[in-house]
């Protein structure tokens, strides 16, 4: 009984704590979600960027990736959930879509703690 003990304090110690941070698991999680990286198309912030430009029927065109650092969550959910254009799947969990959204929303919690 001792032996067994010894062996499961270990689990119920560190079963609790984590070796990564949830920001560092989001930070992870938008540098590369399922082999694809959020950065490449929103911008390092989720502050929209170019993808490319081109030319369609003689015109110039530009492909841009959307800023999504200042979308409400719900918006934020439901676009991760639709097919769009361009926009690969990620088959995120809920949790990581709350992940990412945090991630991308981490400067407003400063600016609401320095507004007060």
């Amino acid at each position: 009984m001792k032996y067994l003990l010894f062996l499961l304090l270990p689990m119920v110690v560190f079963a609790t704590s984590s070796f990564i941070t949830e920001t560092e698991y989001a930070s992870q999680l938008y540098k590369n979600p399922r082999g694809i990286a959020c950065g490449r198309c929103h911008g390092d912030h989720g502050e929209g960027k170019l993808i490319a430009n081109y030319v369609h029927k003689n015109k110039k065109k530009s492909f841009v990736g959307p800023r999504i650092n200042n979308v409400q969550y719900r918006k934020f959910y439901k676009a991760l959930h639709e097919r769009k254009k361009g926009m690969p799947r990620y088959y995120l969990t809920p949790k990581e879509v709350e992940a990412l959204y945090f991630y991308l929303h981490k400067d407003d919690k400063k600016k609401a703690k320095n507004a007060k």
